[in-house]
């Protein structure tokens, strides 16, 4: 990953995303600056980020579900990130740019990756594995259970009316 050279993809993918970046950075400026001018619509905008924070931290996974990635962005600099074992790919857990910790630039697009591993090993199970539903019968079980039946409901009859 050290030697991967970029290519005109990287170079598309990171001009979006600082273009990206900027009109966000642009409509933060716009809602802070009605916010600022509107307390009840700063009480509200308050409101709904602390009920996100706290629907994202029931989202909580265990150690043995996140996957560690190893990144390269844009800049050359390679990081590890995290995202849950169900990703393919950091990319398709959102992962599509990070801030740079090492030269500290906003919006680096990955443009390389590898997965390190499970941030720990699962638990062993505490129950013993449910045994496999059984069989589903053949048709000639299911004929022979047919005839054993019929057989019982007949001398079940002949004791009733003698």
């Amino acid at each position: 990953m050290e030697e991967y050279a970029l290519t005109r993809r990287d170079h598309r993918r990171q001009n979006q995303s600082e273009e990206t970046g900027e009109s966000i950075r642009l409509q933060v400026e716009e809602d802070n600056a009605k916010c600022r001018a509107d307390p009840a619509r700063a009480e509200r905008r308050r409101q709904a980020f602390e009920a996100a924070a706290k629907l994202m931290q029931s989202f909580k996974k265990q150690d043995h579900e996140i996957m560690r990635w190893r990144v390269r962005l844009y800049c050359g600099h390679i990081i590890e990130i995290a995202a849950h074992y169900t990703y393919t790919d950091p990319i398709s857990a959102g992962a599509y740019s990070k801030r740079c910790p090492e030269c500290g630039e906003d919006e680096q697009t990955i443009v390389a990756f590898e997965p390190i591993g499970l941030r720990a090993e699962p638990p062993e199970p505490t129950e013993p594995t449910p045994p496999p539903p059984p069989k589903k019968p053949t048709r000639a079980q299911l004929e022979r259970r047919l005839k054993a039946l019929e057989e019982e409901n007949e001398r079940l009859r002949g004791k009733l009316t003698g």
